[in-house]
Parts: structure tokens; C-alpha cells; sequence
């Protein structure tokens, strides 16, 4: 309801992660919204299924739904290293616009992580070795680039200028010795690096 009053065209419902993929054989989707619990179990069929959606229609984007804040299932997420991936908390489906955003996002391409998953990440940052050599600056862009937002996002969050954003995150993309290529898929990888690091201190 929240979404076809926005007015996002919502052409199929599934119970199961059979149902969704028959779906996907017949109609165009640009993104697929998955809880992170569905039948069988209702433990983690959402995350499975995400991935078998990310092989079976790579240009089909997908949002994952979810009430653990922990970055676990994040990182399992995005561990393909492409983009076009979400993962979000369930009340943020309350916020019609964030939700919106994510989509919009997501169908661009790109990956959105919850900002809450981050802010608690952000928490423990000082003491993750592999963060360590990023000034705070870079840090807080990097962070950023978590939630999905763009460079001209972060420049408006952080008041910085367009060219001064783009040094930031190319020097992210050095201290965290990520090869050259398309920088879309660098910034998943930054990603995906800032969210195994935040995790790996949480289990300690």
C-alpha cells in the first residue's frame, strides 16, 4: 500500500523464494523487496534468496528487509562485490521517502546499508587495524559511501566541494589497496571491507 501510494508499480506479491523467481521468469522488475525471514525456517531465506536473484537476473536490484542490526548479514549481502543491493531495518519502511531514496539508489546500482548499521560501526572504528590508516575524514566519507550515498551526497552532508570528495574516496581507495577499475565496483569493495572490519571487532 505504502508503495503503490508513492508511486512505485508493484507487480507481484510471493510468499516463498520459489514463488518470487517464477515471478521473475515472467515479469520486469527492477527490484525485488525480500524479508529477511521467509518460509520455511523464517531465519535467513531472505539473504539466500537475494543471492539466487543477484545470479539468476543480475540487472534485477534487491532489497533486503531485516531486524537485526548486526553487519553480518550485510556483508553476506554484498559479498559478490556488485552493486544494486540494499539492506535496511524494518522501521525504516515507515519513511516512505528514505525508502524511496534506497530504491531509487538501488535501481541506479548502487548499495545502500542502513545508516543505524553504520552509525554502530562508525562507534568502533578507531580500533579496526585495517581502518586505522584513513584520516577521520575519510572515515566519515567512507561511511557515507555505507548508506549509498553519491559524491555529490556526501558533499552536501559533509559541505565539502565536488573535487574535494572525489580525493577523499580515491584515497580511500588507495589505503585500502583496492585495484583500479570501475569505481562503482571499488565502492562496493570499500564498503564491503568497512563492514567486515566493524563486524570482526563486534565478536571479539
Amino acid at each position: 500500500m505504502l508503495l503503490t501510494a508513492a508511486g512505485v508499480t508493484v507487480v507481484a506479491e510471493a510468499r516463498t523464494a520459489p514463488e518470487l523467481l517464477a515471478h521473475l521468469r515472467r515479469a520486469q522488475v527492477d527490484v525485488a523487496i525480500l524479508d529477511i525471514r521467509m518460509p520455511p525456517t523464517f531465519t535467513d531465506e531472505g539473504l539466500v534468496c537475494a543471492d539466487r536473484v543477484r545470479q539468476l537476473h543480475p540487472d534485477v536490484g534487491v532489497l533486503v528487509l531485516s531486524t537485526y542490526t548486526q553487519a553480518t548479514y550485510a556483508v553476506q549481502l554484498l559479498a559478490r562485490g556488485h552493486g544494486g543491493v540494499g539492506y535496511l531495518l524494518k522501521d525504516r519502511v515507515d519513511d516512505v521517502s528514505g525508502l524511496l531514496d534506497a530504491l531509487t539508489r538501488i535501481t541506479a546500482g548502487e548499495s545502500v546499508i542502513d545508516p543505524l548499521i553504520v552509525q554502530g560501526l562508525l562507534a568502533r572504528r578507531r580500533t579496526v587495524p585495517v581502518l586505522t590508516a584513513l584520516t577521520d575524514r575519510e572515515r566519515q566519507v567512507l561511511a557515507l559511501m555505507a548508506e549509498g550515498r553519491s559524491n555529490a551526497g556526501i558533499g552536501r552532508a559533509l559541505h565539502l566541494g565536488a573535487k574535494t570528495v572525489e580525493g577523499h574516496v580515491g584515497s580511500i581507495f588507495r589505503h585500502l589497496d583496492l585495484p583500479g577499475g570501475d569505481d562503482q565496483n571499488r565502492r562496493v569493495l570499500a564498503v564491503l571491507t568497512f563492514l567486515r572490519a566493524g563486524d570482526a571487532t563486534s565478536l571479539h
